[in-house]
C-alpha cells in the first residue's frame, strides 16, 4: 500500500490487522459450533478475478467467512455460523425450486460480486437459490432453534426441510425464524429464494443499478447491483421464552439507562438488567418484558468521539428466582440534542457543542460489493476516519451489518444513518410507500441502541420524495433519542423540503457554501467537496473516473481539500454551520473522489496534515467566534495587510480592481475611487456588498476570476458574484465569495482576483495567501 506517512510507520491497514488480535481473541468465546458444509463445498470451487484487490480480498476463508459474532448488542455463546459454499441456481423469476443446482456461492458474498465466485450480472427476471445442509449439535437438545439472516436483498422465502419457514420483504434489515418445527434430528436442509428487482422494483434501493458486473464506463454515482444474501446466516439455540432485542436510550438528566428488554414467549416473565463496568455491576434494575426499566448509572462516564466508553450489559429473563434467558450486550452513555449557543441553534452532544465533520461512506467493495471482505476490512473505513481526524461519518443510502455499528461504538465516530432512497425520478404508489416506511422502522428498531448512531437522515435529494414533513414527525417520534434530518440536500436537484426535523441540510459543490441556520433547525452541509485525483494503478475503470473537480496531483488535492476545512472553521463555522460531510472516503467504481482509492490501497492526501486541520475545526468548534460584522451603510476604505505594502488600498480603474498606494498628499479621484460604500448583502442578508462612492449602483464582483466594478443587471448571478461574507483574519477582514465560498478577495501584483487555496491558477499561488487576501478596513479616504 502507498501511503503519505512518516517514514518508518506501517500503513494504516497493517496496524489494524495487527492490533486486531485480541478483539479476534475476545470474540473466539462467540463463535458457536461449526455445521457441516454443503456437500457442493468442493476443492473445485474458487472466486472469481475481482477488478481490483483489496489488502484482504485474499484473506478470506473459502468456508466460515466472516466468523465474527454478527450481533454484538444481543450475543449468546452457542452460536453456529452457516456462512460458506452453499449450492446454487438461477431460475427465472417465477419458477419454482429447481431440480438441480448446477453451481456453488460463496455466502454471505452476493452474486455480481468476485468474492462469491458467480460474477454475473443479475437482472429483474431472475430469482436466486440457495440450497446447504446442516446439523444440529446435540448440546442444544431441548432448546428451540431460529435460523437469523443478518440481511438479504430483496424478497427472500426460507425452507427448512421442504417446509417454508418463513418469507421476507427488505434488502436492509435482519431477519429470523425458529425451525424447530421443521427440524428432523438429522441431517437438515435449508433452502432460500431470493427476487431481487433493483431499481426496476419500488423498494428502498440505494444506489445499485442493474449494470455490466465488469468494470466500465460511465455509471455516475450510482454502482453495481446487490442481489441476494450479503450478511452473515446463522444459527442460535434459544428458552422457549428469550429475549428478541433490547432498546436503550441512555438518560443523562437523572443517570440512568433506560432499557425495553424485548422478549418472545416470555408472559409472566420477569427482566433483569445489570449495567456494568470493569467486571462490576454498577446498577441493575427489574421490570415486565417490553416495558421501560431504569437502570441507574451513577456518575455515567459519557460516550464520545474523544472517550468512546461502552458500558457492559447483562438482560436476564427470570421464572421466580430461575434464570431461562441471557444474553450479553453494550451501551454508551451520552445524550444528542439540539440547542441554542450563542444565540445560533447546533447539536449539542453530551450539552456541549463540537463541530461534526465526516465524510460521505457508501459502504461498496471492489471484491465483494456491498460485503467487505473481512470484519477487518469493515473496519478499517471507520479506522481511516479517525486516522484523518474526522468523528462522524454520514453512511449514504445503505444500512451496514451489526458489526459496522459495533465498530463505530467502539472506535468513536458519530453517525448519520440514511434510509436506502427508492429509485431517483419515480413518485412511488401507496404500496412502495408503505413497505419503505415499514423498512424504515425495521432498520430503525436494529441500530436504536448503537451510541455512535445520532441521526436519522429521511431522504436524499428528493429521491423518491413524499409525505417529507410527515415522515419526519413520525421518525421523531418513533425515535424521540435522536436527531432527524427531513431530507439531506434540500436545495438540490428538484428536493422539496419538509420544513421541519432538527437540521436544514444543503449539499454544495465544490462548497462549502454558506448555510444559514433557522429559529428552528441548526444548518449542516450534508455534502461538498468531491475533489478528485485517479491514482494509476488504481481504478476501477481505467480513465473512466470523475469528480466534481479534478485535482493535478496528490499535492494539489490535498492542498485543496485542507483550504476546504480551513474555509469553514474560519468562515462557515462561525456564521453558524455546524456538520459537515466531505464528498467521500473512498472512490467507488467510477467515482474518483475518494481520500483513498477505492481498493483501499493507497491513501491520496497527507494523512497528519489531514487530521490536523480536523482538529483546529473541532477545537475552534468548543469556543467558536463571533461572526465578523462590517459597518453596513458607511463607507470605508480596505487597506492591504501584507507585509511591504501595507500603503496600499483596493481601488477601481477603468472598470477594473487594483491596489495602489493611497496618502494623504493623492488626488480626489484617487482617494473616491479607494472608498467603498458597505451595504447588506445583495445575495445573502448575513453577508456584504460593497458600492463604489463614485459610481453609485455598481458593485465590486468577480467575473472569470477577475474582480471588477459593475452596474447591477438585477440577475441572481449578478447578485451572487457581488456578495462577500466575512471571515476573521489576522489583523483585518477576509472576504469570501458568497457563491465560491472558500475563494477570497486577493491582491496580487497589484491586481485583485478571486483566488482559492490550493487552486491551479497563477493567482492561486501559496505564497502570502492569507496576507494577500486579509484587508484592514479603515477609514474612508472619501467620505
Amino acid at each position: 500500500m502507498r501511503s503519505v506517512r512518516e517514514p518508518g510507520h506501517r500503513p494504516w491497514w497493517r496496524r489494524l490487522t495487527a492490533g486486531a488480535g485480541l478483539l479476534v481473541l475476545a470474540a473466539s468465546a462467540l463463535v458457536g459450533i461449526g455445521a457441516p458444509p454443503s456437500q457442493a463445498a468442493t476443492a473445485a470451487w474458487e472466486p472469481k478475478p475481482s477488478p481490483m484487490t483489496t489488502p484482504w480480498t485474499a484473506q478470506v476463508p473459502v468456508d466460515k467467512p466472516l466468523p465474527e459474532y454478527p450481533r454484538p448488542q444481543l450475543t449468546r455463546p452457542d452460536w453456529a455460523n452457516l456462512n460458506g459454499i452453499w449450492d446454487f441456481a438461477v431460475t427465472g423469476r417465477d419458477a419454482g425450486q429447481p431440480a438441480a443446482f448446477p453451481e456453488q456461492i460463496r455466502v454471505p458474498f452476493v452474486a455480481e460480486s468476485s468474492l462469491s465466485g458467480i460474477k454475473r450480472r443479475i437482472t429483474e427476471n431472475d430469482k436466486l437459490w440457495y440450497k446447504r445442509s446442516f446439523t444440529v449439535p446435540s448440546s442444544w437438545n431441548g432448546r428451540r432453534v431460529v435460523l437469523n439472516f443478518g440481511a438479504s436483498d430483496w424478497q427472500s422465502t426460507v425452507w427448512v426441510n421442504g417446509t417454508q419457514a418463513g418469507a421476507h420483504k427488505g434488502g436492509f434489515d435482519a431477519f429470523s425464524y425458529d425451525i424447530t418445527p421443521q427440524l428432523n434430528g438429522g441431517t437438515n436442509t435449508v433452502v432460500v429464494s431470493v427476487q431481487d428487482p433493483t431499481q426496476t422494483g419500488g423498494q428502498a434501493v440505494g444506489k445499485q443499478r442493474i449494470s455490466d458486473v465488469d468494470p466500465h464506463p460511465g455509471g455516475g454515482i450510482f454502482y453495481t447491483a446487490a442481489s441476494g444474501i450479503w450478511q452473515t446466516v446463522w444459527l442460535e439455540p434459544v428458552a422457549a421464552a428469550h429475549i428478541t432485542r433490547l432498546d436503550m436510550t441512555p438518560n443523562l438528566g437523572d443517570g440512568t439507562l433506560r432499557v425495553r428488554v424485548q422478549a418472545a414467549g416470555a408472559a409472566g416473565r420477569t427482566a433483569r438488567v445489570t449495567v456494568s463496568s470493569g467486571g462490576t455491576a454498577v446498577g441493575s434494575a427489574t421490570g415486565a418484558p417490553g416495558a421501560e426499566i431504569s437502570v441507574p448509572v451513577p456518575g455515567p462516564r459519557l460516550w464520545s468521539p474523544d472517550d468512546p466508553f461502552l458500558y457492559d450489559v447483562r438482560a436476564e429473563l427470570l421464572d421466580q428466582a430461575a434464570v431461562v434467558d441471557a444474553v450479553g450486550s453494550y451501551a454508551g452513555m451520552r445524550s444528542i440534542a439540539v440547542a441554542k449557543v450563542d444565540n445560533i441553534l447546533r447539536p449539542v452532544l453530551n450539552g456541549a457543542f463540537v463541530f461534526q465533520t465526516g465524510t460521505l461512506d457508501q459502504g461498496y467493495w471492489p471484491d465483494g460489493i456491498y460485503t467487505a471482505p473481512t470484519d477487518a476490512a469493515l473496519r478499517s473505513d471507520l479506522q481511516a476516519h479517525k486516522d484523518l481526524g474526522f468523528n462522524m461519518v454520514r453512511k449514504h443510502i445503505k444500512v451496514e451489518p451489526q458489526r459496522w455499528f459495533y465498530w463505530a461504538d467502539r472506535l468513536g465516530l458519530l453517525v448519520w444513518q440514511d434510509m436506502p432512497a427508492m429509485d431517483t425520478g419515480k413518485v412511488p404508489g401507496s404500496a412502495a410507500r408503505t413497505q419503505w416506511e415499514a423498512e424504515y422502522h425495521a432498520v430503525i428498531d436494529q441500530h436504536r441502541s448503537s451510541p455512535s448512531l445520532v441521526m436519522w437522515v429521511n431522504q436524499n435529494e428528493g429521491w423518491g420524495q413524499y409525505d417529507q414533513a410527515r415522515i419526519a414527525n413520525e421518525v421523531k417520534a418513533y425515535d424521540p433519542s435522536r436527531l432527524v434530518d427531513n431530507m439531506s440536500g434540500v436545495n438540490c436537484c428538484g428536493s422539496v423540503d419538509g420544513g421541519n426535523g432538527d437540521v436544514i441540510d444543503n449539499h454544495v459543490y465544490v462548497g462549502p457554501g454558506n448555510t444559514a441556520p433557522t429559529p428552528t433547525r441548526a444548518a449542516v452541509l450534508g455534502e461538498f467537496g468531491g475533489l478528485g485525483y485517479k491514482v494509476p494503478g488504481h481504478e476501477w475503470y481505467p480513465g473512466g473516473g470523475f469528480s466534481y473537480e479534478d485535482q493535478a496531483s496528490t499535492a494539489a488535492l490535498g492542498d485543496r481539500f485542507v483550504g476546504l476545512l480551513d474555509s469553514i472553521r474560519v468562515g462557515q463555522l462561525p456564521a453558524g454551520l455546524s456538520a459537515s460531510v466531505y464528498t467521500e472516503i473512498t472512490d467507488v467504481e467510477n467515482e474518483a473522489n475518494g481520500l483513498l482509492t477505492y481498493d483501499r490501497q493507497v491513501v491520496k492526501v497527507d494523512t497528519t496534515r489531514v487530521k490536523a486541520a480536523n482538529q483546529a475545526l473541532i477545537q475552534a468548534s468548543r469556543t467558536p467566534p463571533p461572526p465578523v460584522t462590517l459597518p453596513t451603510g458607511r463607507n470605508t476604505s480596505l487597506r492591504v495587510t501584507t507585509p511591504g505594502h501595507t500603503n496600499k488600498y483596493l481601488r477601481h480603474s477603468q472598470g477594473l480592481a487594483y491596489t495602489a498606494v493611497v496618502d494623504s498628499g493623492s488626488g480626489a479621484l484617487l482617494k473616491s475611487d479607494a472608498t467603498w460604500k458597505v451595504v447588506t448583502g445583495l445575495a445573502n442578508g448575513t453577508c456584504y456588498s460593497f458600492e463604489s462612492r463614485n459610481y453609485p449602483g455598481e458593485y465590486l464582483r468577480h467575473r472569470d476570476f477577475r474582480v471588477r466594478r459593475d452596474a447591477s443587471d438585477g440577475s441572481a448571478l449578478f447578485k451572487a458574484d457581488a456578495t462577500w461574507c466575512a471571515v476573521a483574519g489576522q489583523g483585518g477582514v477576509r472576504l469570501s465569495s458568497a457563491n465560491l465560498p472558500g475563494s477570497y478577495l486577493r491582491h496580487i501584483d497589484s491586481e485583485v482576483w478571486l483566488a482559492t487555496p490550493g487552486g491551479g491558477h497563477a493567482w492561486d499561488n501559496a505564497a502570502t495567501f492569507t496576507e494577500d487576501t486579509t484587508w484592514a478596513v479603515e477609514a474612508p479616504w472619501a467620505p
